[in-house]
């Protein structure tokens, strides 16, 4: 072999394995508050959103708020229009994060979760402490959403990737569905549970996840409209986390306070304790990668974010050490 072919073998074969790989097409975003540590200041200078970067390294993003706990983008924007719920309401971006302005009044506070229309990106909708909001402006402007509700209190909701207007929304009462853009609402099968977090399967949009505040895991395989426990163990427990594989809708993830993380493998039928290796069994979100096949990221109570890429048999670091967290989300990218 002549010297210049040798060299040039030898060069290819010292390149980094992550060479020539494809780029994430998702960044993870965390909402936390750094309360271990909190620093007393008049704006929450160590709290808030952060972005994690392929070093592993976290990044501050977005506007200092109060109670930061979901992130949302307007599909079809091209990463313009954001939406941030935090205890003030509605916060949004209408150029991918330069300027940020508040889009709900002063009667709105402690929005908890937000979602864009399945498939109508013109229509948001919003869950707060006192009851829904929707937007028909992709967030701009909000309304009530309280129609057909007799408790107000909700946290979590979801709505469906393939029908427009279909909204599961997570009520102190029970789940409760919407086909008409949150407009009215009425009651599924669900258990009379306050509902905590509901997880949809983008593998098998049928299936979803619901973790509930002293009565366990709730699992549906009909797209909401009804509803069986699942997981025996934490039957009692108060579950804050729920997650589904994307890319493999048999894989399941629960957490909460001091149950760790609960896995199942086979779609709920069993479940298995993955909290050895973890610091604290006290778990608040858990979300799983939807670029590394099987990573499942995990948020615990001031004690920092962690990832298994083994369904939780073993955890690494991921930094965030001090917070508590609200939610772990992956966004698409725009390039």
């Amino acid at each position: 072999m002549n010297a210049p072919l040798a060299l040039l073998l030898a060069l290819i074969v010292s390149l980094p394995a992550t060479a020539g790989a494809a780029a994430p097409a998702h960044q993870l975003y965390a909402a936390v508050a750094m309360t271990k540590a909190q620093k007393n200041s008049s704006t929450p200078t160590d709290s808030g959103l952060y972005t994690r970067a392929p070093d592993g390294q976290w990044t501050h993003f977005g506007p200092r708020a109060l109670g930061v706990t979901s992130i949302v983008v307007q599909p079809g924007s091209v990463g313009r229009v954001i939406l941030i719920g935090c205890s003030d309401g509605v916060v949004r971006s209408a150029d991918g994060g330069k300027t940020w302005r508040k889009t709900t009044g002063w009667e709105v506070a402690d929005v908890r979760a937000l979602a864009f229309d399945g498939q109508n990106s013109s229509d948001a909708y919003a869950a707060t402490c006192w009851g829904p909001l929707r937007s028909t402006d992709g967030g701009a402007t909000w309304a009530l959403a309280q129609t057909g509700l007799p408790k107000l209190y909700c946290q979590t909701l979801v709505t469906d990737p393939r029908q427009p207007g279909r909204v599961l929304l997570g009520t102190e009462d029970g789940i409760y569905l919407s086909t008409d853009a949150a407009k009215t609402w009425s009651r599924t099968a669900s258990p009379a549970a306050c509902i905590l977090r509901l997880a949809r399967s983008a593998a098998d949009p049928q299936v979803l996840v619901a973790a509930t505040l002293a009565r366990g895991a709730w699992l549906s395989c009909d797209n909401g409209d009804s509803w069986s426990a699942t997981d025996s163990a934490s039957a009692a427990a108060n579950l804050y986390a729920a997650a589904i594989d994307p890319a493999n809708g048999a894989h399941l993830a629960l957490g909460g306070w001091a149950v760790g993380v609960r896995i199942s493998a086979d779609g709920g039928k069993t479940w298995t304790d993955r909290s050895a290796g973890l610091p604290v069994k006290n778990i608040f979100v858990l979300s799983f990668d939807p670029d590394v096949h099987g990573r499942l990221w995990a948020s615990t109570f001031e004690e920092g974010t962690f990832f298994s890429d083994d369904l939780g048999a073993t955890w690494h670091d991921g930094g965030l050490y001090g917070a508590y967290g609200f939610d772990l989300t992956f966004l698409p990218v725009t390039r």
